[in-house]
């Protein structure tokens, strides 16, 4: 990573500590803005541009309100011994940067998601910025750094889960001992990866 963005990203998390009140009041206009609203420049540049994010044609930035919602699964109503409730060992299949990721996926059809990073949250609400592409704009598919994503096979990315928060929750960032049950998917063995 390169030093300039380093230290962008570290200033950015140290003001959200120290500032809390202009935090508040920022959190409190996104929170009338509505769920999802297309910027003009990303919040956190640092962490944009680290993430691939160009100021230049054929890049756009979204951010999405995404609810905080309890995760845990529901227990039975009926009887049931403590071990047979099935509410124990279990984790969501789904982070939520990745559901917002999704929901952005949905709503702009025409483009790709590259990646997302967070950006705030509060008692009931988190916001994730999401950066797209647009694989049919000239600046991208002539850009040789980018236009990787211009290839059919990435469409609908996000929804196969290969950006990094799909990755994540799939399990693929570990690796050797406790990993053989991960891949090639969490369906596989025995549905065993989680």
């Amino acid at each position: 990573m390169p030093t300039a963005y380093k230290h962008m990203n570290e200033k950015w998390i140290e003001g959200q500590q120290e500032r809390s009140d202009i935090v508040r009041s920022r959190l409190i206009v996104w929170r009338k803005q509505g769920t999802m609203v297309k910027l003009d420049r990303p919040t956190r540049l640092g962490r944009a541009r680290n993430l691939g994010y160009k100021a230049k044609q054929g890049y756009v930035i979204v951010r999405i309100m995404t609810g905080r919602g309890p995760r845990e699964r529901p227990r039975p109503k009926k009887g049931r011994k403590p071990s047979g409730m099935g509410v124990t060992k279990y984790t969501p299949q789904k982070s939520r940067r990745w559901i917002a990721e999704e929901r952005v996926a949905r709503k702009y059809v025409n483009m790709r998601v590259l990646n997302s990073y967070w950006v705030g949250n509060d008692h009931k609400w988190v916001w994730h910025e999401v950066i797209l592409v647009d694989p049919n704009h000239p600046v991208i598919y002539n850009d040789p750094n980018i236009n990787w994503i211009c290839d059919p096979t990435h469409k609908g990315r996000v929804h196969r889960g290969l950006t990094s928060a799909g990755k994540r929750s799939r399990g693929l960032r570990k690796k050797g001992r406790g990993a053989e049950k991960v891949r090639p998917s969490l369906g596989a063995k025995g549905n065993v990866a989680k």
